[in-house]
């Protein structure tokens, strides 16, 4: 009983038409982020190294490199703070989770791409 209850907020909340990527995938995420009284839109690029959750709460990890320093954010899925997600790049992977990457530096961070037909 309370799982169709759960189900019925969750369904107001979910977006109509979810963005489609997957783990291993380069993507830049746009933000809304207020500042004051302004809004603005953020890019943050990097790689899907893990996504988890279901419904309203599904979220997504994206890791990338800043100054030679791992920079790792976690965002929702449905957040109505987020834009777009634009997937720059597909990469074949064979994990569900990519978090051998944080102890990889330079040339071996890099994932073989998937080539689209």
């Amino acid at each position: 009983m309370s799982q169709q209850i759960i189900g019925l907020v969750e369904k107001n909340n979910l977006k109509s038409d979810p963005p489609q990527f997957e783990i291993g995938d380069s993507v830049d995420v746009h933000t809304k982020i207020l500042e004051g009284e302004k809004e603005r839109i953020q890019v943050f690029s990097g790689t899907v190294i893990a996504r988890s959750g279901s419904g309203t709460r599904e979220m997504f990890t994206v890791r990338r490199i800043v100054a030679s320093q791992g920079v790792e954010r976690k965002f929702p899925v449905h957040s109505p703070r987020i834009e777009k997600i634009e997937v720059k790049r597909s990469s074949m992977v064979r994990r569900a989770k990519l978090y051998y990457l944080r102890d990889r530096v330079g040339k071996a961070v890099r994932l073989k791409e998937r080539r689209r037909v």
